[in-house]
């Protein structure tokens, strides 16, 4: 298997479980949704800087997500990011949330780069796509 780009360690928290003190499913999505924007911020491009300087900013067009094992209250995770495929204004994107060595869940994500004013497609930022791993 290929390594991933990016890993994000975080904690589970209260409000991420449902009353068992089980992860509730939705919540993954959020998981995903923040090692994404820690990966992008890693490159150097943070969400915010990334809509201000550039006028480009990233939304979800699909998802798909596998549940194997639940995570619980106060586990620790390993959310990871791995680059698919990269295009002109997408990117697919897997993604896996961990505890220890079970895999907990895993996650096909396409994002589109949008204008942010218009929310009309548009292309990523050549910068942002230099910085990317090439699958």
């Amino acid at each position: 298997m290929t390594p991933p780009d990016f890993r994000l360690r975080l904690r589970v928290y209260w409000e991420d479980t449902d009353a068992g003190g089980v992860v509730f499913f939705a919540n993954y999505l959020k998981f995903f949704e923040r090692a994404r924007t820690e990966w992008l911020r890693a490159k150097g491009f943070g969400q915010e800087r990334l809509r201000t300087d550039t006028g480009a900013m990233f939304v979800v067009a699909d998802t798909s997500v596998k549940y194997f094992s639940p995570a619980r209250l106060d586990d620790e995770l390993d959310v990871t990011v791995r680059i698919t495929e990269a295009g002109r204004a997408t990117l697919a994107i897997e993604q896996q949330a961990w505890r220890d060595d079970a895999l907990l869940a895993q996650g096909s994500i396409r994002i589109g780069c949008v204008d942010a004013g218009t929310f009309k497609p548009r292309r990523i930022p050549t910068e942002l796509l230099q910085a990317i791993p090439t699958p």
